[in-house]
């Protein structure tokens, strides 16, 4: 058991209060802020990953059963073969006057796997490669409004939705998303809808359809896509001209080689990868129709490190050894026995609690008025038995059953203490975030 005074003055701890100071909301991603999961408590930084293994500034190993670089590592840290891509493409140069071959070779591979698109560009995020799909949309149509369902990022295009209605995006996963900065002139430009909810769309769509350049969704984050809501959309998309877009920055990889949508049979215009499509180097990719994404060419979408090396490679590399592998197969076993881990300690200790999610995307929530405060505490008492855990996990080819069976352990016991608090006894350190808070300097 690691020591609850030792993880309080860690130097990760340190490090971050001293990062607030310097780095304004203290990380660059929201989803690694230690107040996500346990305030002043969490290690904050890691020295080194390998695996599904995690170790902290003070040299501590965690088995790594939470986010797992927020779903970049579908492969595990620092996987051999794809590393080995990357540096002979380091030897070799990472970027010249030239453009790298890397490319085109991987624009043929993720065409061969989506055969229903005819075209690729690249950037190097999912925020900005969803961005450039908005632009490409709006410049083939030659329209403004984007209607969309889900979370996408914190681009313009989309706190615009918060500019009329500052509670806009509370029902798209991230509430709390302050507009600040967007150009007011934006207001009207993005319009959210319910998922699965074809009503809420077409009350969206009632008068504006010739306004409407895109309809943007998530095909399937916490569950799998309903096939109907699906072909609707498809068809109200075709109906009014408006291109349907699909962000599978989350989705992709997780369930099968590239895009989820290619288990359903309903094709969008265009669709948006990143995450784990190269195992945590930074590469995004866009792919489309010949006739929406020659658009691109009628505007201006350009950038000098959009063309580096490194990103390409290390998506060949990790689609090879995804497939030689069956990837795809290995985490949702994984997921799934995850997912009945937590539903038998709730069983067996009496902790209520739902799990959701498809076994790639697995979570669960406490059903209980302190549910935020159980799951600051679980967090805690995982930290002290060697796991990164959360309420959610994103399983990798790295995890195996002997990792799950440790955890198994760990979850049954730390249920146990939970389910036996009283309320008021639940925590006593801060509390987790669960939305975008402002963090003041220390």
């Amino acid at each position: 058991m690691i020591d609850l005074d030792d993880l309080k003055n860690s130097k990760g701890t340190k490090l971050y209060r001293k990062a607030k100071t310097l780095i304004p909301g203290g990380t660059q991603l929201l989803s690694k802020r230690p107040e996500m999961f346990a305030p002043d408590i969490w290690p904050a930084y890691y020295s080194k990953a390998k695996g599904c293994r995690v170790w902290d500034l003070d040299g501590r190993e965690y088995i790594d059963m939470s986010i797992m670089a927020v779903g970049a590592c579908i492969l595990g840290y620092a996987d051999e073969d794809v590393d080995a891509a990357v540096i002979n493409s380091i030897h070799k140069g990472v970027n010249s006057s030239l453009n790298c071959s890397e490319e085109v070779e991987l624009a043929e591979a993720l065409i061969e796997l989506h055969p229903w698109f005819d075209m690729v560009r690249y950037a190097r995020s999912g925020g900005e490669a969803l961005s450039i799909a908005v632009r490409i949309a709006r410049a083939k149509t030659k329209r403004d409004t984007i209607l969309f369902s889900g979370y996408h990022g914190w681009n313009d295009w989309y706190l615009a939705a918060n500019l009329a209605d500052k509670s806009g995006l509370d029902g798209q996963l991230m509430p709390g998303l302050e507009p600040n900065g967007v150009p007011r002139g934006l207001s009207g430009t993005a319009i959210p809808f319910d998922f699965n909810n074809i009503e809420s769309l077409r009350k969206s769509i009632v008068g504006k359809e010739s306004e409407i350049a895109a309809i943007i969704i998530e095909p399937a984050r916490g569950e799998e896509a309903p096939s109907e809501y699906l072909k609707t959309l498809r068809e109200i998309s075709s109906e009014i001209g408006a291109v349907l877009i699909y962000d599978e920055i989350t989705s992709a990889f997780r369930m099968c080689a590239g895009g989820i949508h290619r288990r359903y049979g309903i094709y969008p215009d265009m669709a948006v990868f990143a995450k784990s499509m190269s195992n945590g180097y930074a590469m995004s990719a866009i792919l489309g129709t010949e006739d929406v994404m020659q658009a691109a060419q009628s505007t201006f979408i350009s950038s000098t490190n959009w063309t580096d090396r490194v990103g390409p490679t290390a998506a060949l590399a990790t689609l090879k050894k995804y497939q030689a592998t069956k990837t795809d197969k290995h985490i949702i076993s994984i997921g799934n026995k995850t997912q009945k881990i937590w539903q038998d300690a709730s069983l067996k200790t009496g902790l209520q609690i739902n799990v959701t999610g498809l076994p790639t995307l697995a979570a669960f929530e406490f059903k209980n008025d302190k549910s935020m405060d159980l799951n600051t505490r679980f967090v805690i008492e995982m930290l002290q038995r060697g796991f990164l855990g959360f309420r959610q996990f994103k399983p990798s080819l790295a995890h195996s059953d002997t990792e799950l069976e440790k955890y198994k352990n760990a979850v049954e016991e730390v249920f146990s203490i939970l389910s036996r608090l009283p309320d008021d006894k639940i925590i006593s350190s801060p509390v987790a975030h669960a939305g975008l808070y402002r963090l003041t300097k220390e």
